[in-house]
């Protein structure tokens, strides 16, 4: 690369630094002290001044975690990543969802499993959407707080949850809900949310659902599905999801897959790696990828190093030209 070239690549390394930088806060802010803000803390900020809400929840944020906006890279951070990552949820929005108002959940234990309500209490930290990638590779992590306290659904074994039903899982299923149509698959049950959402559209003729865990099934089975407007339309086939992708789905002649098999980004990348390896066997089916951006992210951020790693050392397989570096960035295969 000349000069000018690395000079880009230089901004683009300071770029990744920073999307970096800002996904250890949050991650250490959601795992450590998610509840640290109170409604005590957003009224004293916001009482008798402009201040907003979202306003001093950053502003809140910038002070936990020591940020000084004199610094150069500490204002950027905060004016360009924490501001626009802070969003006030409507409880209702939710509350008002089809799901929530057609299927009751009652605390119910089936073996090592439990169905049952839990609460977030005012402005505890919720990541609420799928991260947003900017054309300059810099990622916006939604992140969500209710001014009241929210209740969700979930699922628990042995006392640790599982599965729930939260704002990041009702808007980052909104995409693959509104493009399902004909023969639907899914992978990954959950709560029924999907399921339950593509089975009321009226273009959706069936949707299978493959579930490893036969416990989820059974929960599933006698205490959600019975409340479905169209049951009629869902199939549970109980099946590992890569080898149903494998050797049963290119039989079924489905349109639309969606793909929701793991927890979180951590786990998820690897796993939507090789899933997308697996669409080649069914070529006529549309596929959709529940967080897919953050799971993009996770492994551009890998990609990333490894081919900065390359350059620095300057390695025979390094890319010659910056056009080069980023067309290897953002391969798929």
């Amino acid at each position: 690369m000349n000069y000018i070239e690395k000079e880009k690549l230089e901004r683009l390394r300071h770029t990744f630094d920073q999307n970096y930088r800002l996904t250890h806060l949050y991650s250490s802010y959601l795992q450590n002290f998610p509840e640290i803000i109170t409604k005590e803390m957003i009224d004293e900020l916001t009482r008798g001044t402009d201040i907003g809400k979202e306003e001093a929840i950053a502003a809140l944020i910038s002070e936990i975690f020591g940020l000084d906006d004199s610094r150069t890279d500490d204002r950027r951070l905060i004016r360009d990543y924490i501001r626009p990552s802070v969003k006030l949820l409507d409880a209702k929005r939710y509350t008002s969802n089809k799901y929530y108002k057609n299927i009751k959940i009652e605390n119910t234990k089936i073996g090592a499993w439990e169905l049952k309500w839990e609460s977030y209490p005012p402005y505890r930290a919720v990541i609420c959407d799928d991260i947003k990638i900017n054309s300059d590779y810099s990622e916006i992590a939604p992140l969500g707080f209710f001014d009241e306290e929210f209740f969700f659904p979930a699922v628990l074994e042995d006392g640790n949850e599982w599965m729930t039903l939260t704002p990041v899982d009702l808007d980052t299923s909104d995409e693959a809900i509104e493009k399902a149509h004909g023969r639907v698959v899914t992978f990954g049950l959950g709560l029924g949310y999907y399921a339950f959402m593509v089975s009321e559209k009226e273009e959706v003729e069936s949707i299978t659902v493959v579930e490893k865990s036969e416990d989820v099934i059974k929960l599933f089975s006698e205490y959600i599905l019975p409340q479905f407007t169209h049951p009629e339309k869902v199939k549970i086939v109980s099946d590992d999801a890569f080898s149903y992708a494998e050797k049963i789905m290119p039989k079924m002649n489905y349109d639309f897959a969606f793909v929701d098999t793991w927890r979180d980004a951590s786990d998820g990348a690897p796993m939507y790696a090789r899933m997308k390896r697996l669409e080649h066997y069914s070529p006529k089916t549309e596929f959709s990828y529940w967080i897919e951006n953050f799971l993009i992210s996770r492994l551009r951020a890998e990609k990333f190093e490894a081919l900065y790693t390359l350059v620095a050392n300057d390695s025979d397989d390094a890319p010659v030209t910056y056009e080069e570096f980023l067309e290897r960035l953002n391969y798929n295969g």
